[in-house]
Parts: C-alpha cells; structure tokens; sequence
C-alpha cells in the first residue's frame, strides 16, 4: 500500500481505500498507522469517523493478541516442554450421534503474526468463526487428531469409558509425541504421557481451545450429514442434545440407527 493524499479524495474513495485494509494483517504497520493519523486530522467529520472506526479495529486486534498471548504462555508456563498437546471433547452428553475428542499441537514461540487470534471455548464461538479458525488451525498446528467412539460403543461400554478412550486415541494419534497432555476438566485416566488437567480450560490454554474447536466443528459437520439421512430429529439443529424437536420426534417415531439407547429410558 502507498500512502494516499486524503485531501484531494473524495470521501467515498477514501472509505473503499480504508475498507480494504486487511487490519489482522497490517494493524501494526507503519502505514496504517499514518492513515490513521491523516484521517483523524482530516476536516471532514466524516473522514474522521473512518479514522476513529480504524484506530477502534486496530486497537481490538492489539487487545486480542494479548488475550490470545497469554493463552500460549499458560501452556508454557507448564515447564521446559517441546511439545504439549491439549485434548478436548464435544458431545458427551447428546442423545445421538458419537462423542468426538481432539488433540492438538502447536507452536507456542510462535510470533505475533502466526497466532491464532480469536482462541477460546467453541461454545462462545460463532459458527462461521468456528469453520473459520478450523481452517487455520489445520494450517498452523504442528500436529493434530481427532478420534471418536459411536454411539454403539456408548451403548455397550458407557459414556464414561469412551469419554476417555477418545481422550487416549487422539492424543496417541498425534504424529509428534507430545512431552505433556493439557486435558480440559480432568485428568485422562491410564494415558502413558504426563498429564495435566485446567479447569475451564478451553478458555484458558491455548492448545486446548484450539482442539475444543476442532472437535466441535468435526462433529457439528457430522450431524449435518446425519441430518440428511435422519431430517425428522433435526440433527443440523440440535447437534443430537435433548431439544423439544428432538425428544417429540423421538416419542413419535422412536429412535434411529445413531441414537444412543443407553440414554433415552427416561424418555422413552
């Protein structure tokens, strides 16, 4: 980007030049920090409102690298550790479909610009932010792997077994051995790599947001694919939880193939 001389624009060419600033990007680079300044001191009321929406992005930005900053130190704040893998779970207590647990590795010295901004509980993620940081967690981890136990396993073994089996796959899964597992509650029972458990840690640990997020949109997806099949629970609604919908179609028209009967004898 050059620097453009503002005065001599008019206000709708100055708002499509700051409209595609890329501010994740170039928030603290020295020519956006110029066009803020020429905004701002601009006699146009209107020009100075680009520049006073610009400096609040940037400062969001500025502010979520350091949120996001203190998540990778948590997880470094553990020990002299090469590699620490976080290991999270979604869908333990769903009616149907499997419970899916995720391990990931990432670069904790990792510099500003390779962070991933936006980390936190999937849960108070959007949905499109959730596909989103996927995306860029696949690209940036050093490791990662999903694994999952079905809806018969959960049947025949118990939620709580599998709950920490899935725990076990994915963290043996990783195609780097990890020094330390960060589990998210509790600790993984019977796992050979040391363990460490953070409560609320998918808010906390860096490593372990990013698998919450995985696991997440992993399944999500899945029961999407479901939804297909079975539209009458719909599945793309309520993920397989106990909604309303759910629980009157299944008093309608009984269970399907994905439904875990272990957990409807109350219901049923």
């Amino acid at each position: 980007m050059n620097i453009v001389d503002f005065n001599q624009l008019k206000f709708n060419e100055i708002k499509k030049i700051v409209s595609n600033i890329n501010i994740e990007e170039d928030y603290n680079s020295e020519l956006v920090k110029r066009y803020i300044d020429l905004l701002l001191s601009d006699s146009r009321k209107n020009v100075v409102k680009l520049g006073e929406s610009l400096q609040k992005n940037r400062d969001k930005i500025m502010k979520e690298i350091s949120r996001v900053k203190e998540m990778y130190a948590f997880d470094k704040n553990f020990g002299n550790y090469q590699y620490i893998a976080g290991v999270d779970e979604v869908g333990r207590g769903p009616l149907a479909g499997p419970i899916v647990s995720c391990a990931v590795i990432l670069d904790l010295n990792a510099m500003d610009d390779e962070l991933i901004l936006w980390l936190n509980d999937s849960k108070k993620i959007s949905e499109k932010k959730r596909e989103e940081l996927a995306q860029i967690i696949k690209e940036k981890a050093l490791a990662y792997h999903i694994a999952q136990a079905s809806n018969e396993e959960i049947d025949s073994k118990g939620i709580a077994y599998c709950n920490n089996n899935v725990f076990l796959e994915a963290c043996y899964g990783l195609k780097i051995k990890p020094d330390l597992v960060l589990s998210d509650g509790y600790l993984v029972k019977n796992i050979t790599i040391e363990n460490q458990y953070v409560i609320k840690g998918d808010a906390k640990s860096a490593t372990i947001a990013a698998a919450s997020i995985l696991a997440k949109v992993y399944r999500d997806n899945l029961m999407k694919e479901y939804s297909k099949k079975y539209p009458e629970y719909y599945f793309d609604e309520n993920a397989g939880y106990g909604t309303v919908k759910h629980v009157e179609a299944l008093k309608t028209i009984g269970p399907c193939e994905i439904h875990r009967k272990s957990f409807l004898t109350k219901i049923l």
